[in-house]
């Protein structure tokens, strides 16, 4: 399998504080794979490292077999999407476009144009004068335009309304299934995530919590409400990731190798949306990370 994305021991560090500390990360080829974790869990560093903007203070990433920070050639297979969509205010998306195929080897003016106008976007008007919707669209448009291997994006739409999200990710839908790019998206909007991407990141106190393909992460977890547990083994059951007690009952969030045997338990199935929050929820515990084989 072709990683386009790896990440061993990385470490990023602010003064004495540990942005990201032995992060460890495989991302395949041709996932849309969603980045999730709280404020400060180093979501942004780790896509500022991936695109060379930052270089490690320990560990290793490589972006398609090359460290992005010393293989300056490598970044023209990758767009990048800063979560404040920064761009030239006083510039059309005319001259955005103009300006793209200069410094571009592999750009590709007519998406840029054909998107923009699928869009709704005026070509002539400065972008500084848009709504935060039609930049955040004009920023994607570039990013495609580039033809990119590896598009990363910064919660592109954290600051959008739900019809400009939708807008959003309807394009970006559209534009990596037509080109079979690789995605990383970092968002806070859980319901966009579960309905766009393939792949889940979980990021929380600078490393990797949980990784993988969504059908198959969410098909290994279950909730069981049953008697008070104790500890005592569950039949199909490898680990209990959150347990909540009342004194006859328990609620646990687990991970199970195939049908739970025991039938005093009741089982339930979970959404992505329950399962990414139980692992940044502070029941996660350093004993459960390395049962099952997780960075902590």
């Amino acid at each position: 399998m072709e990683h386009v994305l790896e990440a061993d021991g990385l470490g990023m560090r602010y003064g004495a504080r540990w942005a990201l500390r032995d992060c460890t990360l495989r991302l395949p080829a041709g996932r849309v794979a969603a980045l999730v974790g709280p404020n400060g869990s180093g979501k942004s560093t780790l896509l500022h490292l991936a695109v060379g903007l930052l270089r490690p203070d320990a560990g290793a990433v490589r972006v398609f077999g090359n460290t992005p920070y010393e293989n300056t050639a490598a970044l023209a297979d990758i767009g990048f999407v800063a979560q404040d969509t920064p761009l030239y205010r006083d510039f059309t998306a005319d001259d955005l476009v103009t300006m793209g195929g200069k410094v571009n080897r592999r750009w590709d003016a007519t998406l840029a144009r054909t998107r923009l106008a699928q869009a709704g976007i005026p070509p002539r008007i400065p972008v500084g004068k848009l709504s935060g919707g039609q930049r955040a669209q004009v920023a994607l448009a570039l990013a495609l335009a580039k033809r990119p291997r590896l598009l990363l994006l910064d919660e592109p739409v954290a600051s959008l309304d739900p019809v400009a999200r939708r807008e959003f990710l309807r394009t970006l839908m559209g534009g990596v299934a037509e080109s079979g790019t690789t995605v990383l998206l970092s968002s806070h909007i859980l319901a966009d995530l579960e309905h766009s991407c393939d792949h889940l990141v979980v990021l929380s106190s600078g490393a990797v919590q949980l990784s993988g393909a969504v059908d198959d992460i969410v098909g290994e977890h279950r909730r069981l409400v049953g008697p008070r547990h104790h500890g005592e083994p569950i039949g199909g059951v490898t680990a209990v990731v959150r347990a909540r007690h009342t004194d006859r009952q328990s609620t646990l969030l687990v991970r199970v190798t195939g049908r739970v045997t025991d039938p005093s338990w009741t089982v339930h199935e979970l959404t992505l949306e329950d399962l990414i929050l139980a692992y940044l929820s502070d029941g996660v515990t350093e004993a459960t990370h390395e049962a099952w084989g997780v960075a902590a």
